[in-house]
C-alpha cells in the first residue's frame, strides 16, 4: 500500500502557493495547517452578491459578476467545510435561490444572463435553462445538513423526491448530488428506500477502473470518505486501487490535473488548485497520509 509522503505533501503545498487562488490557499491552510476559518469566510464573502447568491468568478468557468446557481453550490460546499452554515447566510442563499427557481421547483445550472458574460463555452452557449437534478439535490442536501429551514428548501425537497423516485438513469454529476441529498435529508426511511432504488444506476455510471483518463468520475469522487452513503456500492479492492491511483496521479509539480475541459488557462489553474485540495482531503479521510497533519477546527 502506497501512502502520501512528507515530500508529496510539501510538493502539494508548494503547488497551492504557486498556482491556487487566494480562497483555495486559505482553504488549504484551514484543512492541513491549522489555519483559521475566518480568512476563508472573508475571501468567500468577496464572491457574494446583494441578492444572496454567489458569482464573481467563484466557479472558475463563470467569470461574470452575477450570481449563478452552480456558483452558489460551490459557496455552500465551502461554507459547509468550515462548520454549520450561519443562518443569515443560509437564508440569504435561499432568498437568491427562490428568485432563480423554475416553476417546477428545481434549479437550472445557470441563468440566461450567462450568455452576456465571460464564461466557458458550454455555459455561454446554453439554450436549455430547465431544472437540473444534480444542482438542486446538492444544494438542497447541504441545506438539510446545515439545518437551514426555509420555504425554498421545502419546495426543492419535493422536487428532489419526485425526480429521484421516478429516475430510470443517471450520470456522475447527478449521482453525486443525489447522494448528498439522500445522506442528509431528514426522512431517513425514505432515503434508504431511495438509495436502494438508485444504487445500481449510480454504480453503472461511475468508472471503477483506476487508470481511466479524461473527464471521468471515480468511486472516490462519489464516496469521498468512508462514512459516505455511497461507500457500500464499491468493494474494498476497488477503493484501494483507486486510492493508489490518486497517489500516483500527483504530478511532479505537486498538483493534480483538473480533469476538466480546457477553455482558459486561468480557469484550468484554478480547477487544479481545487482538485489538489480535494484529492488530499480524500486521501486523508481514507488514512493514506503517512504522517499526522493538523485537523480543521470546525466552528460552531
Amino acid at each position: 500500500m502506497t501512502v502520501v509522503t512528507w515530500d508529496s505533501y510539501r510538493a502539494a503545498d508548494h503547488f497551492i502557493m504557486r498556482s491556487a487562488r487566494l480562497i483555495d490557499r486559505h482553504r488549504f491552510a484551514y484543512h492541513f495547517q491549522a489555519g483559521s476559518a475566518e480568512p476563508v469566510r472573508v475571501a468567500l464573502a468577496a464572491h457574494r452578491n446583494l441578492d444572496g447568491g454567489y458569482g464573481n468568478g467563484l466557479d472558475p468557468d463563470l467569470r461574470g459578476h452575477g450570481s449563478q446557481p452552480v456558483a452558489t453550490e460551490i459557496a455552500l460546499r465551502y461554507l459547509d467545510e468550515l462548520g454549520p452554515v450561519p443562518t443569515d447566510l443560509g437564508n440569504g442563499v435561499c432568498r437568491y435561490l427562490a428568485s432563480a427557481t423554475n416553476d417546477d421547483g428545481g434549479l437550472p445550472a445557470v441563468l440566461p444572463n450567462v450568455r452576456h458574460t465571460e464564461a466557458a463555452p458550454w455555459y455561454q452557449k446554453t439554450d436549455d435553462f430547465s431544472s437540473r437534478l444534480d444542482v438542486t439535490t446538492m444544494i438542497t442536501g447541504l441545506l438539510h445538513k446545515n439545518k437551514i429551514t426555509h420555504p425554498w428548501r421545502d419546495t426543492a425537497t419535493a422536487y428532489c423526491w419526485k425526480h429521484i423516485d421516478s429516475l430510470n438513469w443517471t450520470d456522475p454529476h447527478e449521482a453525486i448530488g443525489i447522494c448528498c441529498f439522500l445522506q442528509h435529508v431528514s426522512d431517513r426511511e425514505r432515503a434508504t428506500d431511495a438509495m436502494n432504488h438508485v444504487a445500481r444506476m449510480i454504480r453503472a455510471v461511475i468508472d471503477v477502473h483506476p487508470r481511466a483518463t479524461g473527464h471521468v468520475h471515480t468511486p472516490l469522487d462519489l464516496a469521498c470518505h468512508p462514512g459516505h452513503i455511497a461507500r457500500p456500492l464499491f468493494t474494498d479492492n476497488e477503493i484501494e486501487r483507486n486510492l493508489e491511483a490518486f497517489e500516483q496521479q500527483q504530478r511532479a509539480d505537486g498538483g493534480w490535473d483538473a480533469c476538466w475541459d480546457h477553455w482558459d488557462t486561468a480557469a484550468t489553474l484554478e480547477r487544479e488548485g481545487m482538485r489538489t485540495i480535494q484529492r488530499l482531503r480524500i486521501l486523508r479521510a481514507y488514512g493514506r497520509i503517512q504522517f499526522d497533519l493538523p485537523r480543521p477546527r470546525r466552528t460552531a
